[in-house]
């Protein structure tokens, strides 16, 4: 995607000369859509992202919230890094190395904050699970996540996989990253002083992912996935491992004024970046960056995205201790240039082929005033249900059924941190540094992901009801939200229909995130994403991290002991549903409770109660499905009945309500007096059975065969 007329237009008035050919590519791709959210810088405004836990919010490589002391509930010393990041042309064009990478950068960007990568989320959306394409794809990348992330030694904790028609010509590939660093560690992305010193330090550069932001921000086409495969980086998790133990080294040793991960745009846009925030120049000898492939001419060392690398500011005293560290861990490392205070500059053998202003570079870009047309909920139009048939076509959905195929290919437990498995609301992360000796210390729980039903329905309820469910996710297992950061994925934003959906997630996340007091401290951008299959249905991923004190919680399996309970506001419309979206019809989209923060805090508070055996939040599929996810060695025997239909009671996905075994039902009750309905469902048992009544209509399943149902994605791919 060459620089536009208009753009060019802007460069040579502000250069007072025509570019070099190295000038205009390197504007090219950081004034790309994927690099400057042309389209939705303007709309990110909407979100709140500061807070007394915010300690660095939007704009760097990744966000820092401080943990919460667990005797104080005060800020503590210890932080947390949170970031989020997309991988989604690549993972089309070449799945493997495209969901690997996408993990590999979303570690680096913690990294360059001077913190330790703890934990890894990956949302995950593909078309239509019967397409042998999709599953081609679906395969891939989870080969390619669990590969990357298990070599390197960071678990995969917690995530989401969504089947839609529209994902066919283009998937999703969101992953987020939480890291662990405290106030003496903490680095950022802004060069600090004229003199230092630009340290490369990593795998030696290649030609691997020339032009990828350019790539990513244009339509992928019929041959994308042989035409640009070039554009697709490839990864060594083995190179990675290294570089994020002697980025610890270098860290601990206060070897580091400043970092970057070099992603989108190379070491053109690491260094660029770099200096720009600290409103400060460079001057860089590309010769002198150590290389992969021979003959690589200015244009491919500036923007090759060869993975593996940092970029580093470094004081000149420091330079021979970095470089000792590099060599102790078989690591490349080059002297590339030093921090200046005039322009940005690059040259290559004896020839300057850039010499710009930073901060036009990095922060010049036009943004883009587009048209939008809003979008409108569908009317009522139901078909007629066959419970039974419902029933087993929901729970054995795709979308509803188990991911455990994909959880447990993933290594969960390396770091030892892991209190709360996969396959539960959200993962729980022992957070043992904070707090006095002997104290509990913090739980961290960790949510992520989207519903595309949902936004397609009607993007602006839809996306506000995603950042409810991931609250309640926390809240279900006793965390209370802290801070979270978003992945906003779109179409062609030049589509007038696809950016009003757009507009609508962005709107509709930034509501409900205010509402609940969640600071957005950053976030992601992938518009584009259109193919000649169609664009993808908005999809806003939000990956949202909660404290309690201590690291137990309820699980999601039944204990068998207790009563059972719904709480939470009671929603009948089905638009956007499990159910819809397999018999089709349409239906307006269930809105979200008024009292949200109020709401989610009222579920915590009953999770963390000692009478509390089991909760499991309602969402995908409805009750339905969240009663046959409880059921395993224990049964349920329900009976729902009120004035709406059977398949309203049972499959209505309206979110803030979850299941709560208890044996304390009337103190479940007055903690949720005035704040939500609470309606009994009947009773766990001993027999390993879901017996449920709903009106005139009985169902009766055994575990075995509920889990036979959702096995579907397992025996689907076998």
């Amino acid at each position: 995607m060459p620089l536009s007329p208009s753009d060019r237009d802007l460069v040579v008035e502000e250069l007072d000369r025509e570019p070099t050919p190295a000038e205009e590519t390197l504007f090219e791709n950081l004034w790309s859509e994927h690099c400057a959210y042309r389209s939705s810088r303007p709309l990110l405004s909407a979100f709140d992202s500061e807070g007394p836990q915010v300690v660095i919010g939007p704009g760097d490589d990744a966000a820092v919230v401080a943990l919460p002391d667990p005797e104080t509930g005060d800020n503590s010393e210890t932080y947390i890094t949170m970031g989020i990041e997309s991988h989604n042309h690549p993972s089309y064009v070449d799945p493997f190395d495209g969901a690997a990478t996408g993990v590999g950068g979303i570690v680096r960007d913690t990294m360059s904050m001077g913190a330790y990568p703890i934990a890894l989320a990956d949302s995950l959306y593909f078309g239509d699970f019967e397409a042998e394409h999709s599953k081609y794809l679906f395969e891939g990348v989870v080969e390619g996540i669990s590969h990357y992330g298990n070599c390197i030694g960071v678990p995969t904790v917690t995530g989401s996989v969504a089947f839609h028609d529209d994902y066919e010509g283009n998937p999703l590939v969101n992953v987020a990253c939480i890291g662990l660093t405290n106030e003496e560690r903490l680095v950022t992305a802004e060069a600090q002083t004229p003199g230092n010193k630009l340290v490369l330090v990593g795998n030696g550069t290649g030609r691997d992912g020339l032009g990828g932001a350019s790539f990513a921000s244009e339509d992928l086409g019929e041959d994308a996935e042989t035409e640009d495969r070039p554009a697709v980086q490839v990864g060594d998790p083995y190179a990675e491992k290294r570089l994020i133990e002697a980025n610890e080294e270098l860290v601990d040793g206060n070897l580091i004024r400043a970092a970057r991960d070099l992603g989108a745009a190379g070491l053109g846009g690491a260094s660029s970046e770099l200096v720009a925030k600290g409103d400060l120049g460079a001057h860089i000898e590309l010769d002198r960056v150590h290389q992969r492939e021979p003959n690589m001419n200015a244009l491919e060392i500036l923007l090759a995205e060869s993975q593996e690398r940092m970029c580093y500011e470094v004081r000149p005293e420091d330079v021979e201790a970095v470089e000792a560290i590099a060599e102790k861990y078989d690591l490349g490392c080059s002297v590339i240039g030093e921090v200046t205070e005039g322009n940005y500059v690059c040259t290559f053998e004896g020839e300057t082929v850039v010499d710009v202003d930073a901060y036009y570079l990095a922060e010049g870009a036009p943004m883009n005033d587009l048209d939008h047309e809003e979008p409108d909920q569908p009317e009522r139009d139901l078909p007629e249900i066959d419970i039974e048939a419902a029933f087993e076509a929901v729970v054995s959905s795709p979308n509803t059924a188990s991911k455990t195929w994909v959880y447990r290919q993933y290594d969960h437990e390396v770091g030892t941190r892991t209190a709360m498995k996969p396959g539960d609301d959200a993962a729980l992360m022992a957070i043992r540094e904070v707090g006095a000796d002997g104290s509990e210390g913090v739980g961290l729980g960790f949510s992520s992901g989207a519903d595309p039903n949902w936004t397609d329905a009607a993007p602006y309820d839809g996306a506000r009801a995603v950042a409810l469910e991931n609250a309640t996710n926390l809240a279900a297992k006793g965390t209370a939200p802290l801070a979270a950061v978003d992945c906003l994925n779109g179409g062609n934003p030049e589509k007038d229909d696809v950016y009003g959906g757009f507009r609508g997630i962005v709107d509709g996340l930034a509501d409900m995130c205010s509402e609940l007091d969640v600071p957005v401290v950053g976030g992601n951008v992938s518009l584009y994403n259109d193919s000649p299959s169609g664009p993808i249905p908005p999809t806003p991923t939000l990956a949202m991290a909660g404290t309690k004190v201590g690291y137990e919680a309820p699980t999601t399996e039944l204990d068998g002991e207790g009563e059972l309970l719904v709480v939470g506001p009671e929603r009948h419309e089905l638009g956007g549903s499990e159910l819809l979206a397999q018999f089709d019809g349409t239906d307006r989209f269930p809105e979200p409770p008024a009292n949200a923060k109020e709401l989610v805090a009222t579920i915590a508070d009953v999770a963390n109660d000692e009478a509390t055996l089991s909760t499991h939040d309602v969402s995908h599929g409805g009750l339905a499905v969240a009663l046959a996810e409880m059921v395993g060695e224990a049964g349920a025997e329900i009976e729902l009945d009120g004035d709406a239909s059977p398949p309203e009671l049972l499959f209505s996905e309206g979110v803030g309500r979850v299941v709560v075994e208890t044996t304390d039902p009337e103190a479940v009750r007055e903690r949720f007096d005035g704040v939500a309905p609470v309606e009994q469902l009947g009773e766990a048992t001993g027999t390993g059975r879901l017996e449920l009544t709903v009106g005139e209509e009985k169902l009766d399943y055994a575990a075995a065969d509920i889990a036979a149902l959702r096995d579907v994605i397992k025996s689907g791919l076998e």
